[in-house]
């Protein structure tokens, strides 16, 4: 993700002071996320990252609501396992009004639910008197929208921004107003239903008097809207109780064609409920087909490698979403060198941005191209799509996009020609680091010192011979035989020579990186476990690179870190350098599991569950600190982590995969099992409407001591159910 670059330069996000309410609630509905405070409030404190955006825009700021002047006294709050509605329950306080009788604490119930639909936030506000007498007060809001792009929330300082518009008060609306310096205008609707008794261009008071046991509500909609650009879009408002029925109508939908998972472990289903629908939220439809935006609030976008990842992690249980990423990808690849956005032919997207500053050019991310391992894994996941479906169709659609990628590799990857893939930056605004770890200090040698570009990352080498490897089946079966060799010779040389340049006896393990010297970097990090998942280490070297991932300078009980604890550079709450990622522990475990070392993954598998009985809603974040375990203690908070993040929650999916040692057939109509395993943890496991072809089916999986037993419980279609040792 773009983060990461050290303090003074512009895209590391700043954390100068602490989140103002690490219980923070957030909604998504396709470009449309919102943030919110525990009471259902958006409070500029903090780090300052509360509002309801659009676009990489903060269309609402600030919105405060106050009884009788004051902020009411929180109850609980809570987001729907669904992700469709944030639920606030509030009282009052003791209130001492200027005129009639005080009005004693836990009298008025305030009742909030919130949510979003089609570019707008909508709000019911129930209050209801308990108390025995009739109550007079009013509720109140605050608003402001200052229309910040979302790297100015992050830190970056602009030399001149656009001009606020004069606000427009109508008798039951308020409209704010902002005209870019990219000649857009940006314009926030607040409607209220009933019309308030009093609105200015900040504040709306709504008089309540109810009997006891009497009840009123209100209705509050924030409307989103784009006048100007490309992505313009307007703002069609309904009523609180049509996009509450439609919202939930198509989320159910959602997730009622996913395959479902239920297992005997109530506590892991929750892990997996909440993964499920926060994928669901993060995932936008765009023209190409859905795409999993990266994760909340940092990176509502779509990013090339999270995206491919997700994607991949969520394959035997959704191939659409695989077939939308790859779609989409396809359509963005770049076809010309521009080096201000590290764009070169054949070279797959890293990270598009939509807001003012993008438009601008004012930050390079618009279309930004700096990665070096979103090329090879994009080819490998087109392989990997089709051993899932057989959809020979669509991947000859975007054949021509996949051999522009393998021309990347060899032409423009291969910098120096040495066979490998390395990255370097062409201008000072790209980034450092080009690999999924791309914190500006994340490659380094033995002794801390950085690594000189261009860099040869260990994983991106597996990649890279992964993807040839997927590419020259997919080759043979369009009847290119002749690249279908060249593509087999290259992954057999790229493997020889990987393993004669790349492991490093003296730290028993794969080196980090090639540096710009062709000096390895010997440092133990995680990196070398996905040459695991790719397949390019020998088994003899796969098998000492586990154990040592699981030994105790790596697993801290919660799972392994980034790099060892002996590192110079490690810190266990750094970003890259100690830390804890749910992704880069599912993608080892799948590695392991690939070797035959499954009973090693299910030990990562239970680290990670035993995280996400500690998360808030049991929400697996983007990361958390790689502090050992302490007993009675949950995982440190990683304070600026996103959370929901997609890969992070396609990752309880991948690691039951992984484990099942399940694979697919579609040739044969086949879901395969290999040697499958399931963790103490779980008894049994179903796995309902899985899909090959045709065909569904429904099995029950049973844990024995030494093996696992699978039934078939439903059957539609002709498909095979076989396990093998």
């Amino acid at each position: 993700m773009v983060e990461k670059i050290q303090l003074g330069e512009q895209w590391y996000i700043l954390a100068t002071a602490s989140p103002a309410d690490e219980r923070r609630r957030v909604l998504k509905h396709n470009k449309t996320f919102a943030m919110f405070d525990r009471f259902g409030d958006i409070q500029s404190i903090g780090l300052g990252e509360e509002g309801i955006y659009h676009g990489d825009t903060c269309f609402l700021s600030h919105q405060e609501l106050l009884l009788g002047g004051v902020r009411p006294m929180f109850l609980n709050s809570t987001v729907k396992d669904d992700n469709g509605l944030f639920v606030i329950e509030l009282m009052n306080p003791d209130l001492h009004p200027d005129e009639g009788p005080a009005i004693p604490k836990g009298i008025l119930h305030v009742f909030r639910a919130k949510l979003l639909w089609n570019n707008a936030c909508y709000e019911h506000v129930r209050v209801v008197n308990f108390g025995l007498d009739r109550v007079q007060t009013q509720l109140e809001m605050q608003f402001e929208a200052d229309y910040k792009d979302i790297f100015e929330v992050r830190g970056f300082e602009r030399k001149e921004r656009g001009r606020y518009l004069e606000s427009q008060l109508k008798k039951d609306e308020l409209v704010f107003g902002y005209l870019g310096l990219d000649h857009a205008v940006r314009k926030t609707h607040i409607r209220f239903e009933p019309a308030p008794v009093k609105l200015t261009d900040r504040h709306v008071a709504f008089d309540i008097d109810l009997p006891p046991k009497g009840e009123v509500h209100f209705y509050i909609t924030v409307g989103c809207e784009k006048e100007g650009g490309d992505d313009a879009f307007r703002f069609e408002s309904t009523d609180y109780f049509s996009a509450f029925t439609q919202l939930n109508r198509v989320v159910r939908s959602q997730l009622e064609r996913c395959t479902r998972l239920v297992t005997s472990d109530p506590l892991f289903n929750l892990w997996v409920d909440r993964s499920a629908s926060d994928l669901v939220m993060l995932t936008t439809s765009l023209k190409e087909g859905d795409y999993p935006y990266a994760g909340l609030p940092w990176y509502s976008t779509t990013f090339g490698r999270d995206g491919i990842l997700t994607a991949w992690q969520m394959l035997w249980l959704e191939p659409e979403l695989t077939k939308g990423v790859l779609a989409f990808l396809a359509a963005t690849q770049a076809t010309e060198h521009d080096p201000a956005r590290d764009a070169e032919p054949g070279k797959i997207l890293h990270e598009a941005r939509q807001g003012e500053l993008a438009a601008l050019d004012e930050i390079p991310f618009r279309r930004y191209y700096g990665t070096v391992d979103a090329t090879p894994l994009f080819v490998a996941l087109a392989g990997a799509y089709h051993e899932r479906t057989g959809d020979l169709d669509f991947i000859r659609s975007i054949w021509g996009n996949i051999k522009a990628a393998l021309q990347w590799m060899d032409r423009y990857g291969d910098r120096d020609g040495d066979g490998f893939v390395e990255y370097a930056r062409y201008t000072e605004s790209g980034l450092a680091q080009q690999g999924w770890k791309d914190s500006h200090d994340s490659v380094f040698h033995q002794d801390g010192r950085l690594a000189e570009a261009p860099i040869a990352l260990c994983e991106v080498q597996g990649y890279v011979f992964e993807a040839k490897l997927h590419a020259a089946r997919l080759a043979r079966l369009l009847g290119e035989t002749a690249f279908a060799r060249e593509l087999e010779d290259a992954a057999a040389r790229l493997k020889k020579h990987f393993n004669e340049a790349f492991w490093c006896e003296e730290i028993g393990t794969y080196a980090l990186a090639l540096d710009g010297s062709k000096q390895q970097c010997k440092v133990a990090s995680s990196n070398a476990g996905h040459t695991l998942w790719s397949g390019i280490a020998t088994p003899e070297r796969a098998l000492r690179v586990a154990d040592q991932l699981l030994a105790e300078d790596f697993f801290c009980g919660w799972g392994i870190r980034t790099i060892a604890a002996q590192e110079v550079r490690y810190n266990p709450m750094a970003y890259h350098n100690g830390s804890v990622w749910p992704h880069d522990n599912a993608l080892i475990a799948a590695g392991m599991a690939r070797y035959g070392l499954t009973h090693r993954a299910m030990k990562v598998f239970a680290g990670l569950r035993e995280v996400s009985l500690h998360m808030d809603q049991h929400r697996m974040p983007e990361l958390f600190c790689g502090f050992e375990q302490r007993p009675d203690e949950g995982p440190t908070l990683y304070p600026v982590a996103c959370s929901p993040q997609a890969w992070a929650a396609a990752s309880v999916f991948y690691l039951l995969q992984a484990c099942l040692g399940l694979t697919f057939d579609p040739l044969t109509q086949e879901i395969q099992f290999r040697n499958p395993q399931l963790p103490p943890f779980l008894e049994t496991v179903e796995i309902r409407d899985l899909c090959i072809g045709d065909a569904t089916v429904d099995l029950i999986l049973q844990r024995y001591p030494n093996n696992v037993g699978i039934n078939i419980l439903r059957k539609s279609g002709e498909v095979r159910v076989v396990t093998t040792a």
